[in-house]
């Protein structure tokens, strides 16, 4: 299985064991490597492009302008890494443990450091140095032994070992089929991780899904338009901001009660966590084979100075299904750009049309529902293919008409042409999959919508 690309899966065991001072040693062995790595971090001073918006003409034109920048190379020879190595080992020989925790430490460390600096080019970090805060222990395949169906993990060479018995997991059977992996130890649960080849199969079909606010809405000339319904998932931030407000405003005059402001936020998460779950492995196993593109959303960059904007876009899940489904199936993210504002036809703008919850093209007239169109948009990104009448045809239409001919059949009717077919979906349609059940209810919607697409485009060529 090594070579080929795997896909980790994770799963966390209770154990009883108090391991508190091997994680408090631990984190203080992660916090000395990247203090070193950071000491030795050279900053040199280049040029950034950056662009500014001007308005001419009636036209946004983008001018570019220079600035001069901090930017931060981080060491990675070999002699460093040996020297970190020796010095690290040196201050971790006195507490007795296994030597192995130190190489664990370095390459966590690098890892720190590395997303550090893909954040700080972003501008989302400041020139401050990453601290530990969560205790936690990576243990690789050297430090512990996998037999029987039982892990035994090293602490102390010869002095002190932990037992973890596998044999009534519930994931015992993928155990068996796929290999283990790395293991994280904390203070009372251990993470077992396992490696999940990746299909290397072509996907059969490809799926572009535009994040909304109550909705995830997917498009493929295969499938049509998917809609699957998030309001429960809306539902559950609001209902818990409600009891939060609550219990903030008792705790104020109350403080022995604010441990139940916490409670709200921690069932908050879990709650969410469950339901995105659910979600993402029911659309993994419904489109098996299938390539999933996503927008590469940033929440940062989209608030601005409505409070009721801010919080409706803080309460959004976007990037944790965007997450999850990266380990389910595969996945492929796109830039969020001008996705819902661009005629995925000609390229035009579109505007809004207030009240219809539609979109209309100022230059070719198509007329789409705005989450519609942005599905389309990032099929045709994810595609690489140029918004053209051309393309559109080709990429689109043309590949939705023999399975709008079976449902034509389906429905015992053809329409003539140049007349008027009477199975048309409304233009913003409510009805859809639901989150939890979406098998039942997702042919109409798919089927209806491969006609609505077809006659709506065709009424613009």
């Amino acid at each position: 299985m090594q070579g080929k690309p795997c896909q980790v899966l994770s799963y966390s065991v209770r154990h009883g064991y108090d391991v508190k001072d091997l994680l408090s040693s631990y984190a203080g062995l992660l916090q000395r490597a990247i203090d070193i790595i950071w000491d030795n971090i050279k900053w040199v001073e280049r040029r950034q492009k950056n662009f500014y918006m001007v308005e001419d003409s009636g036209r946004r034109v983008f001018k570019p302008y220079y600035t001069k920048r901090q930017i931060p190379v981080i060491p990675k020879s070999s002699a460093f890494k040996k020297n970190l190595r020796d010095t690290l080992i040196r201050d971790w020989a006195s507490t007795g443990y296994a030597a192995h925790y130190v190489d664990t430490a370095i390459a966590i460390a690098y890892s720190i450091i590395k997303s550090w600096r893909k954040n700080y080019m972003k501008g989302l970090r400041r020139r401050k140095k990453p601290v530990i805060k969560r205790r936690f222990v990576r243990i690789d395949k050297m430090t512990y032994r996998f037999r029987d169906w039982r892990i035994r993990v090293t602490v102390k060479p010869y002095k002190q070992y932990l037992e973890f018995d596998l044999s009534k997991a519930w994931f015992r059977k993928k155990m068996e089929r796929y290999d283990l992996g790395e293991l994280i130890l904390r203070e009372n649960d251990l993470i077992v991780t396992i490696r999940k080849p990746i299909d290397d199969r072509k996907p059969q079909i490809r799926i572009g899904w535009d994040l909304n606010k109550y909705s995830i809405d997917g498009f493929s000339p295969k499938l049509g338009w998917i809609k699957i319904d998030l309001n429960r998932l809306y539902h559950i931030h609001r209902v818990h901001e409600i009891k939060r407000q609550r219990a903030q405003s008792a705790a104020s005059k109350k403080p022995s009660i604010r441990g139940i402001v916490s409670r709200h936020g921690e069932r908050e998460r879990n709650r969410a966590k469950d339901l995105v779950h659910k979600i993402t492995s029911t659309i993994a196993k419904m489109f098996p084979n299938a390539l999933h593109g996503f927008e590469n959303l940033n929440k940062h960059n989209m608030y601005s100075e409505s409070r009721k904007h801010n919080r409706d876009i803080s309460k959004q899940n976007w990037k944790q299904i965007t997450g999850y489904m990266t380990y389910k199936a595969r996945v492929r993210l796109v830039d969020p750009r001008k996705t819902s504002s661009t005629c995925p036809m000609c390229g035009g703008e579109v505007k809004l049309r207030k009240g219809r919850g539609e979109v209309r093209c100022t230059a070719c007239g198509l007329t789409l529902d705005r989450q519609l169109c942005g599905s389309i948009n990032i099929y045709l990104k994810m595609c690489g293919l140029p918004q053209r009448p051309s393309t559109f045809y080709r990429a689109v239409i043309r590949k939705m008409i023999p399975r709008l001919k079976m449902h034509m059949r389906s429905l015992g009717r053809v329409t003539a042409k140049g007349a008027e077919s009477n199975d048309m979906p409304s233009m913003n349609p409510r009805e859809g999959p639901s989150p939890m059940k979406l098998k039942p209810t997702l042919s109409t919607t798919v089927l209806l919508s491969i006609s609505y697409i077809y006659n709506m485009a065709c009424t613009t060529m």
